[in-house]
């Protein structure tokens, strides 16, 4: 063992003096790393602490998996954690292929122009902030001033006041989220299709393949690696919810459906102070986040022989 530590600690010597320039351009990155993502690391133990503010990290008392006993007890963190797994498993369902679906569209598009004005188009609400995209839906379904309901008036409808009805929020957050993201997250998929050898369609077109067989037997098949990587990295993200945008859209009367584990732990630990309380619940999120990254990457190892390692 210590004569392969030597030789380890050699040959990373010898890198260092022949690639320093590159190592040099990689500390700032590593730094970055160490100091702000795994140091705070060290504030995972107040999740199996009595945690006081006054003592500090270090001097509270242990309690094990109290906090965790607590979590699995508390009502509205298990509503909480499965209105997170809906929201993000009704986004996987109908969000995840319209940015394909775009990226196909862009791509069938003959005419330069037109192409760059649609992507301009739809990339456009991923540079607005989520503030005033929340402020766009708001008034949007105004139950006075918005379209939505004055459409309504107009036939007749009574108006409906959209962000009080728990039904709704679902619908609004991801209809909303998929209009604001969708156009930006296609840039994989035609940065893909772009790497596709231009002689396979030279060869379709000489069998008479159509435009609509040549996406589907060669454009599809050929960016196939790239939404298999896009979809476990989804899979991963499925316990992580837009924070910033919920805490803008609901209210009390929309706890029911649209209260997510995000929000919990703000609620819990920014205004109960109960910071024990929300680290467990950030800690057990995190934990499924990687089950979940990790299944689905053996699970595509396995199937498809395409996986994020």
């Amino acid at each position: 063992m210590d004569h392969r530590f030597r030789e380890y600690l050699r040959t990373l010597g010898e890198d260092l003096k022949r690639d320093w320039q590159l190592y040099l351009l990689l500390a700032p990155m590593v730094i970055w790393f160490v100091l702000f993502l795994y140091k705070p690391m060290d504030g995972l133990q107040i999740a199996f602490k009595d945690f006081s503010i006054f003592r500090g990290v270090a001097a509270s008392p242990w309690v094990g998996f109290a906090h965790f006993q607590e979590l699995f007890n508390n009502g509205l963190f298990i509503r909480a954690f499965f209105n997170t797994i809906i929201i993000s498993s009704i986004g996987l369902i109908f969000a995840f292929p319209v940015p394909i679906i775009l990226a196909l569209m862009f791509n069938e598009v003959q005419s330069a122009v037109a192409r760059r004005w649609a992507q301009t188009v739809v990339y456009l609400p991923h540079f607005i902030s989520v503030v005033i995209v929340a402020g766009i839906v708001i008034n949007f379904l105004s139950p006075s001033t918005g379209v939505i309901n004055i459409l309504l008036k107009w036939v007749g409808l009574e108006p409906i006041y959209f962000l009080t009805q728990p039904e709704w929020f679902r619908t609004i957050f991801i209809g909303s989220s998929v209009w604001k993201e969708a156009g930006f997250e296609s840039i994989v998929y035609l940065a893909a299709i772009a790497g596709v050898s231009p002689t396979l369609y030279e060869s379709a077109r000489v069998d008479g393949a159509s435009r609509w067989q040549m996406m589907w037997r060669i454009t599809l098949p050929c960016i196939l690696p790239t939404i298999i990587i896009m979809l476990i990295i989804r899979i991963g993200n499925l316990v992580e919810v837009g924070f910033e945008y919920i805490i803008l859209l609901y209210q009390p009367s929309t706890y029911e459906t649209a209260d997510v584990v995000s929000t919990f732990i703000y609620r819990t630990g920014l205004q109960g102070t109960q910071y024990d309380l929300a680290t467990a619940a950030g800690l057990f999120n995190a934990v499924i986040a990687f089950v979940l990254v990790y299944s689905a990457n053996r699970i595509s190892r396995k199937l498809s022989s395409t996986s994020l390692w």
